[in-house]
């Protein structure tokens, strides 16, 4: 099973996600708001997948990008607020 976690964005908006063998398994939406700023939005895990992290792997790769981007996020989406809450490693970036 190949695993990969990404990245697809424009100068608008984008989203992480989460392919297994080439099929998209996870998808967590973002939207640019300003040049310093990301809202993440929605985060979807297709069925099935319940147990295998997915949606915290998406966080993490959210929270790397902000830091390398020196960007801040806001997560209006409810799981990634809840992800964010409970890791309080993650509060440089909000």
């Amino acid at each position: 099973m190949e695993e990969t976690i990404g990245l697809e964005y424009n100068e608008r908006k984008g989203y992480f996600y989460v392919k297994v063998n080439d099929k998209t398994e996870a998808k967590m939406t973002f939207v640019f708001a300003g040049p310093h700023k990301i809202i993440i939005d929605h985060t979807e895990v297709n069925p099935g997948n319940t147990g295998k992290n997915f949606g915290k792997k998406m966080v993490e790769k959210a929270v790397a990008f902000a830091r390398e981007m020196n960007l801040k996020i806001l997560p209006l989406c409810p799981f990634a607020k809840k992800v964010f809450d409970k890791t309080p490693e993650y509060g440089d970036v909000l």
